[in-house]
């Protein structure tokens, strides 16, 4: 980290070559004083629309031209690129801005017209998207996110195509490493000025090796419903006492996973400026393991076999629109998402749910540098597998049917949450028009109204224990001002 800072100051100084050399990046970073018990996030996630439902967050993009394209695009070229990001600001979150929060999250070097003319070689990290919902900051068509290999990307003038191959076992799996084998290609046509189309994929094959800890596996023998509650060894040790040497031990299996990814843009006719639709599905890759105490010893429980089913698709659509040329702008995205668990039909899970949401910006412009927004968003959440959601401030006391049921699945009294926000205010742009002109100064109020109680992130009581010690509090209405700056360079 201590290198790429350096690096990143040799480019900055006046000895380096401006025209090899360049530095951008993206921050953002807000004040958001919360006086209804919240952590200054309008809502819990992107679902309701960016806007007062992230927190800080900053980037830095640093690349190295060491050999120049020439003009006729035929020479050999090569360029270094690097990326620090992290999401904690000094005083503007938890994190304190701590160097900690921040990651080295790409680096990877570019070589053209080497063996192939118009040919993209690609070393390091592979991430590639075909575009972003910008409303949600969602990219649904992304492939290579955890991958660090190789590609080649061939870009003639009508789109370009894409094979790369790679290993995703880090970015999956961390100091708990396997190899995970990652192809993948896409696919981008241009169809004049007014369409393109993208498509591409990708498998993660995880093969078995004997002998290695941080393998596929499954513990036999368990059942499902001991493993959510966290109770395998507790049963084994009802069943079998005294014989905890005897635990069953895993059996090997081969991982696997896949998605697929999809792009449709179109625009450029009347007052449509473009519309650029997204979509992904796959089966999401098994998770590995669960440690329970067995006889005062950390106890591995692999749960290859619990984890192998879990469908996931989303789709979103984004439409940018000039209503009013020079005086009013729109964005407005439709997002939805299902997730399914096949191994699952007897508790509440983010990997069983439908999700669904659509969210409108308008920005009138009273000057080119002073701008008047305002955004609504309607979302939707459903659990498949009984109540995810608590209504009311008593809802721990309460499950299906309000019956009290101290071993039940479930998180709350309801298996919908409805969720409606709205945000308004001053923005001003130093660099004129534009929903997404950056740097953007803004001064914003926010309102939210969600079914669930308490609909946002906060530090109210959880539990029985907790409840016995603190009052708690009925809210259905959550209230954001925010002062904050955003940019783009």
């Amino acid at each position: 980290m201590r290198t790429l800072f350096l690096a990143i100051a040799l480019a900055l100084s006046p000895v380096a070559d401006a025209q090899q050399a360049s530095v951008g990046g993206y921050f953002r970073v807000m004040a958001r004083p919360d006086l209804q018990g919240g952590g200054g996030q309008l809502g819990y996630w992107n679902l309701y629309g960016r806007l007062l439902n992230e927190t800080s967050y900053g980037t830095l993009d640093f690349r190295y031209d060491v050999l120049k394209p020439t003009p006729d695009r035929r020479a050999p070229w090569t360029s270094l690129h690097a990326r620090i990001e992290g999401g904690s600001i000094g005083n503007a979150d938890a994190g304190g801005g701590g160097l900690a929060n921040l990651r080295m999250s790409q680096v990877y070097v570019r070589g053209g017209n080497v063996l192939l003319k118009d040919v993209v070689w690609q070393f390091g990290t592979l991430e590639y998207y075909f575009g972003d919902l910008g409303l949600y900051d969602f990219r649904p068509a992304t492939i290579f996110f955890n991958t660090v290999g190789v590609s080649a990307r061939y870009q003639p003038d009508w789109g370009e195509l894409q094979i790369g191959v790679g290993d995703s076992g880090f970015g999956l799996y961390g100091s708990e490493y396997n190899t995970v084998i990652t192809p993948g290609a896409t696919a981008r046509v241009r169809l004049g000025q007014h369409l393109e189309v993208g498509l591409g994929g990708e498998v993660f094959i995880e093969p078995t090796v004997a002998g290695n800890l941080n393998g596929a596996y499954q513990t036999p023998g368990i059942a499902y419903e001991d493993y959510v509650r966290g109770e395998v060894t507790e049963r084994y040790q009802e069943a079998f006492p005294g014989l905890e040497d005897y635990f069953p031990d895993p059996r090997a299996r081969d991982a696997s996973s896949w998605k697929a990814v999809g792009y449709l843009g179109f625009g450029g006719v009347g007052p449509l400026v473009w519309s650029s639709a997204f979509a992904n599905i796959g089966m999401a890759h098994p998770e590995k393991v669960v440690v329970e105490d067995l006889a005062g010893e950390p106890t591995r429980i692999y749960i290859h076999d619990f984890t192998d089913e879990r469908l996931q698709f989303n789709v979103g659509n984004e439409m940018q629109l000039r209503l009013w040329p020079e005086r009013l702008d729109a964005v407005w995205s439709v997002f939805y998402g299902a997730t399914r668990d096949a191994d699952n039909d007897i508790m509440p899970s983010e990997h069983d749910r439908t999700v669904a949401s659509t969210v409108l910006r308008l920005q009138a412009y009273l000057t080119p540098q002073v701008h008047f927004l305002l955004e609504n968003s309607v979302a939707t959440e459903r659990s498949n597998n009984g109540n995810a959601y608590r209504e009311h401030a008593d809802s721990m006391f309460a499950n299906t049917d309000g019956v009290p049921d101290t071993r039940g699945l479930e998180y709350g009294d309801t298996d919908v949450r409805n969720t409606w926000q709205g945000k308004t205010g001053v923005v001003l742009s130093p660099l004129g028009k534009g929903v997404y002109v950056r740097p953007s100064l803004r001064l914003l109020y926010g309102v939210q109204v969600s079914n669930q109680n308490n609909a946002f992130g906060n530090a109210f009581v959880e539990t029985l224990d907790q409840y016995n010690d603190f009052d708690n509090v009925e809210q259905h209405v959550h209230h954001v001002l925010a002062a904050e700056a955003e940019v783009w360079f």
